[in-house]
Protein backbone atom coordinates (compact mmCIF):
# COMPACT_ATOMS: atom_id res chain seq x y z
CA UNK A 1 0.00 0.00 0.00
CA UNK A 2 1.01 3.55 -0.83
CA UNK A 3 0.54 6.72 1.46
CA UNK A 4 -2.92 8.57 -0.59
CA UNK A 5 -3.58 11.70 1.21
CA UNK A 6 -6.49 13.74 -0.16
CA UNK A 7 -5.43 16.78 -1.30
CA UNK A 8 -4.86 16.53 -5.35
CA UNK A 9 -1.46 14.90 -6.34
CA UNK A 10 0.92 16.58 -8.12
CA UNK A 11 0.87 16.80 -11.69
CA UNK A 12 3.59 14.92 -13.06
CA UNK A 13 6.02 16.22 -14.12
CA UNK A 14 6.00 19.18 -12.00
CA UNK A 15 9.05 21.55 -10.37
CA UNK A 16 9.59 20.36 -6.94
CA UNK A 17 8.94 23.05 -4.32
CA UNK A 18 11.41 25.36 -3.55
CA UNK A 19 13.03 25.07 -0.17
CA UNK A 20 12.08 28.83 0.59
CA UNK A 21 8.39 28.29 -0.04
CA UNK A 22 8.20 24.84 1.39
CA UNK A 23 9.34 26.48 5.06
CA UNK A 24 6.66 29.25 3.75
CA UNK A 25 4.33 26.75 3.11
CA UNK A 26 5.15 24.53 6.82
CA UNK A 27 4.99 28.17 8.67
CA UNK A 28 1.41 28.69 7.02
CA UNK A 29 0.37 25.30 8.44
CA UNK A 30 1.73 25.80 11.65
CA UNK A 31 0.32 28.72 12.41
CA UNK A 32 -3.11 27.45 10.98
CA UNK A 33 -2.84 24.60 13.69
CA UNK A 34 -1.95 26.48 16.17
CA UNK A 35 -5.25 28.81 15.68
CA UNK A 36 -7.38 25.44 15.57
CA UNK A 37 -6.08 24.34 18.76
CA UNK A 38 -6.73 27.39 20.43
CA UNK A 39 -9.88 28.48 19.25
CA UNK A 40 -11.37 25.50 16.64
CA UNK A 41 -11.66 24.84 12.86
CA UNK A 42 -14.62 27.56 12.92
CA UNK A 43 -12.06 30.28 13.84
CA UNK A 44 -9.77 29.57 10.66
CA UNK A 45 -10.40 31.87 8.21
CA UNK A 46 -7.72 33.24 5.43
CA UNK A 47 -8.05 36.85 7.80
CA UNK A 48 -7.12 35.15 10.66
CA UNK A 49 -4.67 32.92 8.97
CA UNK A 50 -2.73 35.76 7.42
CA UNK A 51 -2.62 37.90 10.65
CA UNK A 52 -1.37 34.87 12.84
CA UNK A 53 1.23 34.02 10.54
CA UNK A 54 2.55 37.95 10.13
CA UNK A 55 1.76 37.73 6.28
CA UNK A 56 -0.34 39.17 3.55
CA UNK A 57 -3.75 37.69 3.17
CA UNK A 58 -2.59 37.46 -0.92
CA UNK A 59 -0.21 34.78 0.38
CA UNK A 60 -3.06 32.88 2.02
CA UNK A 61 -4.80 32.90 -0.92
CA UNK A 62 -2.11 32.17 -3.04
CA UNK A 63 -1.08 29.34 -0.99
CA UNK A 64 -4.56 27.14 -0.36
CA UNK A 65 -6.90 28.92 -2.68
CA UNK A 66 -9.57 29.56 -0.66
CA UNK A 67 -10.73 28.44 2.84
CA UNK A 68 -11.63 24.89 1.75
CA UNK A 69 -8.34 24.24 0.07
CA UNK A 70 -6.31 25.63 3.15
CA UNK A 71 -9.18 22.67 5.43
CA UNK A 72 -7.74 19.78 2.97
CA UNK A 73 -4.53 20.63 2.92
CA UNK A 74 -4.57 20.36 6.99
CA UNK A 75 -6.54 17.43 6.57
CA UNK A 76 -4.75 15.80 4.22
CA UNK A 77 -1.55 16.26 6.17
CA UNK A 78 -2.88 14.66 9.05
CA UNK A 79 -4.52 11.86 6.85
CA UNK A 80 -1.28 10.81 5.85
CA UNK A 81 0.52 10.83 9.16
CA UNK A 82 -2.23 8.43 10.60
CA UNK A 83 -1.71 6.43 7.42
CA UNK A 84 1.52 6.18 8.19
CA UNK A 85 1.26 4.71 11.48
CA UNK A 86 -1.06 1.97 10.59
CA UNK A 87 0.67 0.95 7.40
CA UNK A 88 4.39 1.22 8.41
CA UNK A 89 4.38 2.39 12.47
CA UNK A 90 4.76 0.27 15.39
CA UNK A 91 2.44 -2.47 16.55
CA UNK A 92 -0.10 -3.18 17.44
CA UNK A 93 -1.61 -0.43 15.10
CA UNK A 94 1.40 -0.82 12.71
CA UNK A 95 2.45 -4.12 11.42
CA UNK A 96 3.83 -7.17 13.67
CA UNK A 97 1.13 -7.59 15.82
CA UNK A 98 -1.99 -10.05 15.66
CA UNK A 99 -4.91 -8.80 12.83
CA UNK A 100 -7.73 -8.62 15.91
CA UNK A 101 -5.21 -6.42 17.71
CA UNK A 102 -4.49 -4.02 14.96
CA UNK A 103 -8.19 -4.03 14.58
CA UNK A 104 -8.78 -2.81 17.99
CA UNK A 105 -5.78 -0.56 17.56
CA UNK A 106 -6.71 0.80 14.24
CA UNK A 107 -10.57 1.67 15.40
CA UNK A 108 -9.31 3.15 18.49
CA UNK A 109 -7.03 5.41 16.80
CA UNK A 110 -9.77 6.15 14.38
CA UNK A 111 -12.07 7.18 17.00
CA UNK A 112 -9.49 9.87 18.44
CA UNK A 113 -8.82 11.26 14.78
CA UNK A 114 -11.81 11.74 14.24
CA UNK A 115 -12.54 13.55 17.04
CA UNK A 116 -9.20 15.95 16.58
CA UNK A 117 -10.04 16.87 13.33
CA UNK A 118 -13.74 16.35 12.84
CA UNK A 119 -14.25 20.21 12.17
CA UNK A 120 -11.43 20.47 9.92
CA UNK A 121 -13.35 16.94 8.07
CA UNK A 122 -16.51 19.43 7.97
CA UNK A 123 -14.49 22.59 6.48
CA UNK A 124 -12.74 20.86 4.11
CA UNK A 125 -16.18 19.98 2.11
CA UNK A 126 -16.21 16.40 2.10
CA UNK A 127 -19.53 15.68 0.87
CA UNK A 128 -21.74 12.81 2.09
CA UNK A 129 -22.09 11.53 -1.43
CA UNK A 130 -18.70 11.04 -2.39
CA UNK A 131 -17.12 10.59 0.80
CA UNK A 132 -16.37 6.81 0.95
CA UNK A 133 -15.08 7.44 -2.62
CA UNK A 134 -12.39 9.70 -1.48
CA UNK A 135 -8.77 7.90 -1.67
CA UNK A 136 -8.08 8.06 2.51
CA UNK A 137 -11.71 6.13 2.97
CA UNK A 138 -10.76 3.37 0.22
CA UNK A 139 -7.40 2.90 1.94
CA UNK A 140 -9.31 2.61 4.80
CA UNK A 141 -11.84 -0.12 3.68
CA UNK A 142 -8.67 -1.87 2.47
CA UNK A 143 -6.79 -1.75 5.28
CA UNK A 144 -9.98 -3.23 7.01
CA UNK A 145 -10.44 -5.94 4.69
CA UNK A 146 -7.06 -7.48 4.53
CA UNK A 147 -7.09 -7.03 8.57
CA UNK A 148 -10.31 -9.32 8.81
CA UNK A 149 -8.53 -11.87 5.52
CA UNK A 150 -5.48 -12.38 7.89
CA UNK A 151 -7.87 -13.00 10.81
CA UNK A 152 -9.45 -16.17 9.19
CA UNK A 153 -12.38 -14.33 7.63
CA UNK A 154 -13.86 -15.84 4.54
CA UNK A 155 -17.16 -15.08 4.26
CA UNK A 156 -17.02 -11.57 2.44
CA UNK A 157 -14.42 -10.08 4.00
CA UNK A 158 -15.12 -7.05 1.62
CA UNK A 159 -18.69 -5.80 2.92
CA UNK A 160 -17.76 -6.73 6.25
CA UNK A 161 -14.75 -3.98 5.99
CA UNK A 162 -17.58 -1.44 4.83
CA UNK A 163 -19.87 -2.06 7.40
CA UNK A 164 -16.98 -1.67 9.79
CA UNK A 165 -15.86 1.82 8.42
CA UNK A 166 -19.21 2.49 8.67
CA UNK A 167 -18.93 1.86 12.44
CA UNK A 168 -16.25 4.30 12.51
CA UNK A 169 -18.52 7.48 10.93
CA UNK A 170 -16.84 11.11 11.84
CA UNK A 171 -20.49 12.22 12.14
CA UNK A 172 -21.37 9.40 14.19
CA UNK A 173 -18.54 9.54 16.63
CA UNK A 174 -19.05 13.16 16.81
CA UNK A 175 -22.06 13.31 17.82
CA UNK A 176 -22.01 10.40 20.37
CA UNK A 177 -19.25 12.32 22.45
CA UNK A 178 -20.72 15.74 22.15
CA UNK A 179 -24.07 15.88 22.02
CA UNK A 180 -24.78 11.95 23.66
CA UNK A 181 -21.40 12.38 26.29
CA UNK A 182 -20.28 9.14 25.63
CA UNK A 183 -16.03 9.47 25.96
CA UNK A 184 -13.87 8.19 23.72
CA UNK A 185 -12.57 5.04 26.00
CA UNK A 186 -16.05 3.84 25.63
CA UNK A 187 -16.65 4.49 22.18
CA UNK A 188 -12.94 2.00 21.76
CA UNK A 189 -14.08 -0.68 23.93
CA UNK A 190 -17.29 -1.02 22.31
CA UNK A 191 -15.29 -1.54 18.96
CA UNK A 192 -12.58 -3.76 20.19
CA UNK A 193 -15.87 -5.85 21.63
CA UNK A 194 -17.75 -5.31 18.33
CA UNK A 195 -14.16 -6.81 16.19
CA UNK A 196 -13.41 -9.40 18.49
CA UNK A 197 -17.19 -10.82 18.58
CA UNK A 198 -16.78 -10.36 14.84
CA UNK A 199 -13.57 -12.51 14.66
CA UNK A 200 -14.40 -15.03 17.69
CA UNK A 201 -17.81 -15.45 17.03
CA UNK A 202 -18.00 -18.43 19.70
Amino acid sequence: MSLIPIRPEVPFGAPAERSDAARNRERLLQAARELVAEYGAEALTMDALACKAGVGKGTVFRRFGNRAGLMMTLLSDAEADFQQQFIFGPPPLGPGAPPLERLAAYGEGRIYFVLEYGELLKGAGVSPRNRFDVPPAMLAHRHLELLLREAGMDEDPWVMAMSLCSALDPERIVNDVRVHGISPKRLAASWRQLVTRIINPA
